[in-house]
C-alpha cells in the first residue's frame, strides 16, 4: 500500500495524518482530489460511521481509504453529543454554536466528567473483509468558561487534568500525542508496521 486516500475534506487532519504516514512510505491524498463527496453518517456509533466513511471512499477512488469518526461523549448528558458532536445544534455546523448549547445544557450539573472518541477505519478496498480498526479516549472535564486559542470544537472547555489546562492551551505537538486522535492514530500505525 502506497497510497491512501483520506476520507475527509479537512485540511489540518490530511497534515497532520500525512506527516505520520510518511516514514511507512504512504502518501495520503484528499478524497477532494477524486471528486468524492462527504459519506452520509447515519449510524449511531463512532465505528459504523468510520466504516461507512472508509467504505464509500474506496468504492469511489479504487483505492485503499482512511476515515475517522470523533467526538465528545459528556458523562451528565447520557454520553451526547456523542456522534452528533460537530453537529449538535444542526446545520450549518458551528463550533461557537454547539459550546454555547453544551455548556447551557450542563447548566446546574455537578459532574463534568468527559472523553474525547475517535475511531479509525482503514478499508484496503470497498469490501474489506477485515478492515483496521483503531480507537483512541481521552478523558477530562467540561469548564463553564472557554480557555486558550488552539485546537478546534470543543476544545476551550475541554480541561485535561494531567496537564492542568484546557485541550485548546496544550502545545499542538503535545495535543497530537496524548490526544483521542493522537492515540488511535499511533495503535492503526503499529498495526501497519506490522503488516510490512
Amino acid at each position: 500500500m502506497k497510497r491512501l486516500v483520506l476520507a475527509s475534506n479537512n485540511a489540518g487532519k490530511l497534515r497532520e495524518f500525512a506527516q505520520l504516514f510518511a516514514p511507512l512510505g504512504i502518501e495520503l491524498l484528499p478524497q477532494a482530489d477524486f471528486g468524492v463527496a462527504e459519506a452520509e453518517e447515519p449510524h449511531v456509533t463512532f465505528v459504523e460511521n468510520a466504516l461507512a466513511k472508509a467504505r464509500h471512499c474506496a468504492k469511489a477512488t479504487g483505492l485503499p481509504a482512511l476515515a475517522d469518526d470523533s467526538g465528545l461523549c459528556v458523562a451528565a448528558l447520557g454520553g451526547d453529543p456523542g456522534v452528533h458532536s460537530a453537529r449538535y445544534t444542526g446545520e450549518p455546523k458551528s463550533d461557537a454554536r454547539n459550546n454555547d448549547k453544551l455548556i447551557a445544557d450542563l447548566d446546574g450539573k455537578r459532574e463534568r466528567r468527559a472523553h474525547y472518541v475517535c475511531v479509525l477505519a482503514l478499508c484496503r478496498t470497498a469490501d474489506d473483509p477485515q478492515p483496521l480498526i483503531a480507537e483512541g479516549e481521552w478523558h477530562g472535564e467540561i469548564v463553564d468558561a472557554p480557555r486558550g486559542a488552539g485546537g478546534f470544537g470543543y476544545d476551550p472547555y475541554f480541561f485535561v487534568p494531567s496537564h492542568g489546562c484546557t485541550a485548546a492551551e496544550l502545545d499542538a505537538a503535545v495535543k497530537n500525542r496524548i490526544s483521542h486522535r493522537g492515540v488511535a492514530l499511533q495503535t492503526l500505525l503499529q498495526r501497519l508496521r506490522r503488516e510490512q
